[in-house]
């Protein structure tokens, strides 16, 4: 029998709308240099690296009358060439333009019909630079039995791999009458299981209609609820993307001078952006906190080493961003997170790095299962994962940036990736392209906050942090 979608993939099936597509994207440039690496070598690379993540060629279907649910099958008519599309900038393509075109495609759902995800090899790029942008559903990567198809095609060298040629052929997909059987079979067996998916399917049938009408609502109000805040505005269908590269020395800098961790700093950091952001706006920020779910990392002793999705869990910190005072600004954040290091279950950089089966894709893609789940009573949703600190390549060529593209909740107008590799820090927002027309502004408010904490570490003595664990 094929296997069939867990409660928690349902629900995000179900929560998903053309207004707020469930896919996790990424965004990385390459610097190819002499190895060839062109769309073909992607093309090759990634027919040898999809058979460590089979759920990649499989596609879901329902079963009729919602008598279970869905099931995952081979799809007979899969042809990598479709989930793997070539684009091109016009010469010498900036970084401008990459992130327009990014934000186009993540405005687009994936077909329901198809595996679910993409990956765009854009060439054109100045420098003579190559992008890669893969986009995955929120279903296929959990981190128990799949992870993101991204996290396998990255190597550690550059050297040459001896691809496998593997004769894969799908299993038959099977008929709508034997997935009735299937699930006429599997209720006899568990009769309590029966009865909750039928009130499940009245739900969520209740709920879509409910969605749908809310959905028409707002579209004929056109204006924002009464009390609502610019994170909170319901999104439209299209994107905007800004994408902010800086360096982690100075990250660390301002760890040694104020005590933290490397988090605290990009917290801050983020705290201070958006403070100065909302004032560009007129808005007032007086003793104002903004309530921030940011899914972070954890090791249980009692989980298998490889089951990462057990491994991230939702923190609420509350950011102050009525606080005129950088450092103030910095010690509130770090005494607000201080709470999860005290858990003893909260880990350091360099041990999430060292988790088997670690990548800062999957990691992100988990913090947005997590976030779904875990969002009520926010109004922003921020991502950060560290990455290992030398290249990666993938088929030879050496990543240079990685941006994280996270996707928008229902109900919310923006949300924020970080990930640090190889010495930088790089930071993707995420923003409807209607409620937000200005969130260009928000990428160099990140930079001038960064800039901000590290003029208040102009003292060089370093102070080690009392009781909080330090971290790369």
């Amino acid at each position: 029998m094929s296997e069939r979608l867990r409660d928690t993939d349902l629900a995000l099936l179900a929560a998903e709308t053309s207004r707020t597509p469930a896919h996790n994207a990424t965004l990385e440039i390459f610097e190819p240099g002499e190895s060839g690496f062109d769309y073909e070598a992607l093309i090759a690379h990634i027919e040898d690296r999809i058979t460590f993540v089979p759920r990649y060629r499989q596609a879901v279907r329902s079963v009729p009358g919602r008598l279970a649910n869905p099931v995952w099958v081979d799809d007979p008519d899969f042809d990598v060439t479709y989930h793997v599309r070539r684009s091109a900038l016009p010469r010498p393509g900036t970084i401008d333009q990459l992130r327009d075109l990014t934000a186009r495609i993540l405005s687009r759902p994936l077909d329901p019909s198809r595996p679910l995800w993409e990956i765009y090899f854009v060439e054109g790029i100045e420098g003579g630079r190559v992008a890669v942008l893969s986009k995955s559903h929120q279903i296929l990567v959990d981190g128990i039995a799949t992870v993101d198809l991204g996290q396998v095609l990255l190597d550690v060298d550059p050297g040459p791999r001896h691809l496998v040629h593997e004769d894969w052929r799908p299993e038959a997909e099977p008929s709508p009458a034997a997935l009735v059987l299937d699930a006429l079979a599997e209720n006899a067996r568990s009769p309590v299981k029966t009865a909750g998916l039928t009130a499940r399917t009245v739900g969520r049938t209740l709920g879509s209609a409910f969605d749908r009408l809310g959905e028409v609502a707002g579209a004929l109000s056109a204006r924002r609820p009464a009390g609502d805040s610019p994170f909170t505005t319901e999104a439209s269908e299209q994107r905007r993307v800004v994408l902010v590269r800086t360096a982690l020395k100075d990250y660390r800098k301002v760890r040694r001078m104020h005590g933290g961790t490397v988090n605290d700093v990009i917290l801050a950091t983020l705290t201070g952006a958006l403070r100065a952001w909302l004032m560009t706006r007129a808005e007032s920020v007086d003793s104002r906190r903004l309530k921030a779910l940011v899914p972070m990392s954890v090791i249980d002793e009692d989980l298998e080493p490889t089951s990462l999705g057990s491994q991230v869990i939702g923190h609420r910190v509350s950011l102050p961003i009525g606080e005129p005072s950088p450092v103030v600004r910095l010690h509130q954040v770090s005494y607000a997170l201080k709470a999860h290091s005290e858990t003893g279950r909260a880990v350091a950089a360099d041990r999430i790095a060292g988790v088997a089966g670690f990548a800062p894709t999957t990691f992100h893609a988990l913090g947005s299962r997590v976030a779904v789940e875990e969002s009520q009573g926010v109004q922003l949703v921020v991502t950060n994962v560290p990455g290992p600190q030398f290249p990666m390549y993938l088929s030879g060529a050496e990543m240079v940036e990685t941006y994280p593209v996270p996707p928008l909740l229902k109900g919310f107008s923006m949300a924020i990736g970080v990930t640090s590799y190889d010495g930088g820090v790089y930071y993707g927002i995420t923003a409807d392209r209607d409620a937000l027309p200005d969130i260009d502004v928000l990428g160099q408010c990140v930079k001038e906050a960064l800039d901000e904490l590290v003029d208040s570490s102009s003292d060089t003595r370093p102070r080690a942090p009392r009781g909080r664990r330090r971290d790369s």
